[in-house]
């Protein structure tokens, strides 16, 4: 019988998964994709099998929990790959802190350790591991992986990692640690397939979604990134504010009286693209709309970008390739092509055809920066570091 393993994400509210077959030689092929949103209130089922069509797209019982979700999967996975035996689950994981800069197979030490970071990611950290416990709790059996979104980062250097704060609390684990490691990982991955020989030379990924960050590489390593000690810092995101001078936090707190789970929802749930347009989270909406604040908003992100870019370009010392993906960076177009305007400065020019077109060459001939639209996939990264883990093991 064949083998199989799931790949989780899960969320406040959703759960994301993907279940790829794992042949003999270990390289894992996708065999469905699906969402589960709307967990706790009215949660919504869809599956698409490898080749993207909708196999299941159904409403779930009121209020179900993620368990009850995963319980769920479970059985549709077992009613519809009788021929495939699952044999371990991949997790995303936001946060390794200092202690994980590879994959681990997850155990109670792990599971403990983990749990000792939840303070580093209260948003993320406690859903992941949630989903961890309650698989092994339905599926004892499963080997459970842990895939980190800090561990790319771990090639940083201390001088990048450290913020300008006594050393005890940076001992303490107060430094940056940057995050979407496994989105850039993938993208690392297959850069060569993309630009050939200049992949190992200086350059910057746009991983642009809701949420959103940029990272520098060289030799297809982080150097730095836009996130820090959180997934809250740097570029502005759908809800999240990004890098903000930590006195105005200090004027909230004197001046309107805010505490932490005030300053916690600001920062996280009601600022970036919402808060600036004050309609809404989505770039789609944003650029669809007449509003002025729409536009206003839209124009803060595309400048944030590039005001980036010339600072990770100088992080790195030159530019020898731009790479855009995730949700935003590989379908808006316009977003696209206004940072690159306002940063021309480092010889950007875009084919304005090949952007709407949505690339993956999307730089005009004459473009002293090749850049580029290369499509991420954290699922399959996770799957690849899973089949790692279990192959020593002969799983």
């Amino acid at each position: 019988m064949k083998r199989a393993i799931v790949t989780l994400n899960a969320g406040s509210s959703s759960l994301k998964f993907a279940l790829f077959s794992l042949p003999g030689d270990g390289a894992p092929t996708a065999l469905a994709t699906g969402l589960a949103d709307g967990i706790g209130t009215s949660p919504r089922l869809k599956i698409r099998d490898g080749d993207g069509r909708i196999t299941v797209d159904r409403a779930l019982e009121s209020g179900l929990d993620h368990a009850g979700v995963l319980k769920i999967l479970l059985a549709w996975i077992t009613e519809n790959t009788a021929h495939l035996a699952l044999i371990a689950a991949g997790h995303r994981v936001v946060h390794g802190g200092t202690q994980f800069s590879a994959p681990v197979r997850v155990d109670g030490d792990v599971l403990a350790r983990l749990q000792a970071l939840v303070p580093l990611a209260p948003l993320h950290q406690p859903h992941n591991l949630a989903a961890i416990r309650a698989l092994g709790e339905m599926r004892p059996d499963l080997v459970q992986v842990a895939c980190f979104d800090t561990a790319f980062h771990a090639t940083n250097a201390p001088a990048i990692t450290s913020y300008a704060l006594p050393r005890a609390l940076t001992a303490q684990g107060v430094r940056r640690y940057g995050f979407h490691g496994l989105s850039y990982e993938y993208i690392a991955s297959v850069l060569p397939d993309y630009l050939g020989p200049r992949a190992e030379g200086r350059v910057v990924v746009a991983h642009l979604g809701n949420g959103a960050s940029m990272c520098a590489m060289q030799g297809r390593k982080s150097v730095t990134s836009t996130m820090g000690m959180t997934a809250l810092d740097g570029l502005p995101m759908g809800t999240r504010s990004g890098a903000i001078d930590p006195g105005v936090l200090l004027y909230l707190m004197r001046e309107k009286g805010m505490g932490y789970q005030a300053l916690s929802d600001l920062l996280y749930n009601e600022s970036g693209l919402l808060g600036v347009s004050g309609i809404s989270s989505d770039v789609r909406v944003l650029l669809a709309s007449p509003a002025p604040e729409a536009a206003e908003a839209v124009e803060m992100f595309c400048y944030r970008i590039a005001r980036e870019l010339g600072a990770l370009a100088a992080a790195l010392g030159g530019l020898d390739a731009l790479v855009f993906t995730a949700g935003i960076g590989e379908h808006a177009a316009p977003v696209r092509a206004r940072a690159c305007a306002l940063s021309a400065w480092l010889g950007i020019a875009l084919e304005a055809g090949a952007n709407r077109a949505n690339g993956p060459r999307i730089s005009a001939p004459q473009s002293a920066v090749p850049v580029y639209v290369i499509p991420t996939n954290e699922d399959l990264m996770i799957a690849r570091h899973t089949a790692m883990i279990l192959a020593p093991e002969g799983a």
